[in-house]
């Protein structure tokens, strides 16, 4: 369902730099020309005759007890400033158009202005920006916005702000942003899209508190009401300052949207059934082919869609604690990850619908899968000379691979030879460290989720004799643990995306390894890493930028901090029949913000 028009795909090509010289643009790339046209009427996956009215209920595993999403304290509530559900509450200066790999269209700011080398960035405030609360949006409330931020949000806030050296009115509308020597190409991008708070209405004191008291911001919605850790209900703003900006036609087209909590995803996909949620996203191939015999389905109640999309697989799999003495080893590391039996797993309780990832970009350009290093990839590498194992420099790795039987003596033998080069030996059963003692982990579970994963690894795993015990912990529980890294192992989704940027850092960097509540969940400290995303975000054109992101998927996969498991060749997406999208799906995939209710089901 997905089509990709001819002016769209040759963004990934473009070499040039973007602006030959500094004047006010309709848009802003990280590599290339914006695909539209300043006068454009629409993004080409929203449906700018979409009708206004009805209700979405979306579910969410876990709980919520903050109304605040920026903060680190607290578990903040989805929906209000979010890239799944949508930024429902809080605005910010530019729009990502997700049918290109990294381009920014207008929203509060109508144009913005940069130089070649990107040395600042110079927004222009709409006029008509107002608050919910009817007041406008001033150059002041995005100054406040940026400093409280940096002040009390989340670390990868301050780290992205931190690289501005000087904040500057300019005549009524203007804000001029000048970076200092820690900026790159993306960062322009990346200010855009932090949310603006009014600085008139923000308790800036508490701010960094969790609260359930709702923050106001300039989106098409406000917070209506509130059951703590159950569900977030939004009401539209019919006083919406942008609902008819090109970059919003189309968009935010219910009355009211509803996050609705559960313990786990079964009970979610029990209340979808009964028509409590609207949407299911689906991930288990068993049920999307067998699951959906129920009466909503068979009646055309509920539809099963699939859509195709243009992103890179990401890395869905076991993430190891290299804090952990029992991961320090990347030896020890690579055995154990060579130890998860793809092949049985994926016959057994997937019906073979799966397909093993074997890069942090498979499907896509930026995959090093399959592909030697070419000399530029070499040259960035040559400085680390021991970062990359030669058969991934080769382009020749893949997971280990077994017989499907569950019982592959080979496949076994292959982590035992791992081990015993590792130090370990097996002494009457038992996988046995250098020091004595018996190789053992936790794997940590946020209720059931991915339990029979887990069972499956550990079985394998005992069969060398290393222990595996499995921790299912509530929501609340798992995400403070994750915090502050209290873990042995987990299961980790690492999305990915056509342009990978200064996130990186925040997820495999050595500045975030030390700091609680960022994404660096292995605790990697790698020189190689951290010098191959300074090239990602520097790079001045495509070629040059796949370059670097595959030479750091080389890294990345060289230090075995992940169990790859799988990801499925589309997005499968269960919804009731009322629920419709434009028929035109994105490279990023289907976009919940621009589906619809048609008004052809009664209200639950």
């Amino acid at each position: 369902m997905r089509i990709l028009p001819a002016v769209i795909a040759s963004t990934f090509l473009l070499a040039s730099a973007q602006f030959a010289t500094s004047e006010p643009m309709h848009a802003l790339a990280m590599h290339g020309e914006p695909a539209l046209p300043a006068d454009f009427e629409a993004f080409p996956y929203a449906n700018p005759g979409a009708p206004k009215g009805g209700r979405i209920s979306y579910g969410w595993q876990g709980s919520f007890d903050s109304l605040n999403p920026f903060i680190v304290l607290g578990d903040g509530a989805r929906g209000l400033f979010d890239a799944a559900f949508g930024n429902n509450v809080f605005d910010t200066l530019m729009l990502r158009s997700r049918d290109e790999p990294f381009t920014l269209y207008p929203l509060l700011a109508e144009s913005v202005e940069t130089d070649a080398d990107r040395t600042f960035v110079e927004f222009t405030l709409n006029a008509d920006a107002r608050f919910s609360d009817g007041e406008p949006v001033t150059v002041e409330d995005v100054i406040f916005s940026y400093k409280l931020l940096s002040e009390k949000g989340r670390p990868i806030y301050k780290a992205w702000i931190g690289r501005v050296d000087k904040m500057e009115k300019v005549g009524e509308r203007g804000l001029r942003l000048t970076f200092n020597d820690k900026a790159d190409r993306e960062t322009p991008l990346l200010l855009a899209m932090l949310p603006i708070l009014p600085a008139h209405a923000t308790d800036a004191e508490n701010f960094d508190k969790s609260s359930l008291e709702p923050l106001t911001g300039s989106g098409p919605y406000v917070v209506d009401s509130v059951r703590p850790g159950e569900v977030v209900i939004m009401k539209r703003n019919p006083d919406y300052w942008a609902k008819d900006l090109p970059s919003k036609r189309g968009f935010d087209n219910y009355d009211e949207i509803r996050i609705n909590y559960f313990r786990d995803a079964n009970s979610i996909f029990e209340a979808f059934k009964k028509g409590i949620i609207d949407i299911y996203p689906e991930s288990d191939p068993l049920r999307w082919a067998s699951g959906y015999d129920f009466p909503a389905v068979t009646e055309g109640k509920i539809k099963q869609s699939e859509f195709e999309t243009g992103t890179p697989s990401g890395m869905y799999g076991f993430v190891m604690n290299v804090r952990r003495p029992v991961f320090a080893d990347r030896e020890v590391r690579r055995a154990i990850a060579g130890l998860f039996d793809f092949e049985w797993a994926n016959k057994n309780l997937y019906a073979d619908a799966y397909t093993r990832t074997k890069s942090y970009f498979d499907g896509s350009p930026l995959s090093s899968s399959g592909r030697p290093a070419d000399d530029a990839e070499k040259a960035l590498l040559a400085p680390f000379p021991e970062a990359v194992v030669p058969e991934i420099m080769a382009g020749e790795w893949a997971p280990p691979k077994s017989d499907g039987s569950g019982r592959d003596r080979a496949f076994l033998k292959n982590g035992l030879d791992a081990l015993r080069q590792a130090g370990y030996t097996l002494t009457d059963g038992k996988m046995m460290a250098p020091d004595g003692k018996q190789l053992t982990f936790e794997i940590m579970l946020n209720g059931k989720s991915g339990e029979p994963l887990a069972i499956a690894w550990q079985r394998t795993l005992g069969q060398l004799g290393i222990e595996a015990t499995i921790r299912s912990v509530d929501s609340a529980q798992f995400l403070q643990r994750q915090r502050v890294y209290d873990f042995d192992t987990m299961l980790m989704n690492y999305t990915s995306s056509l342009s990978p940027g200064v996130e990186q850092a925040f997820r495999w960097g050595s500045g975030a390894a030390d700091q609680d509540g960022t994404y660096n969940f292995a605790g990697v400290k790698n020189p190689a890493i951290d010098a191959l995303i300074e090239q990602i975000v520097s790079a001045r054109d495509r070629a040059d930028f796949e370059v670097a992101v595959r030479a750091y998927d080389r890294v990345l996969l060289s230090g075995f901090y992940v169990v790859p498991l799988y990801h499925q060749p589309d997005q499968w997406i269960a919804h009731w029949a009322n629920i419709n999208q434009s028929g035109y799906t994105p490279i990023y995939g289907e976009q919940f913000p621009t589906w619809w209710d048609d008004g052809s089901r009664p209200p639950q």
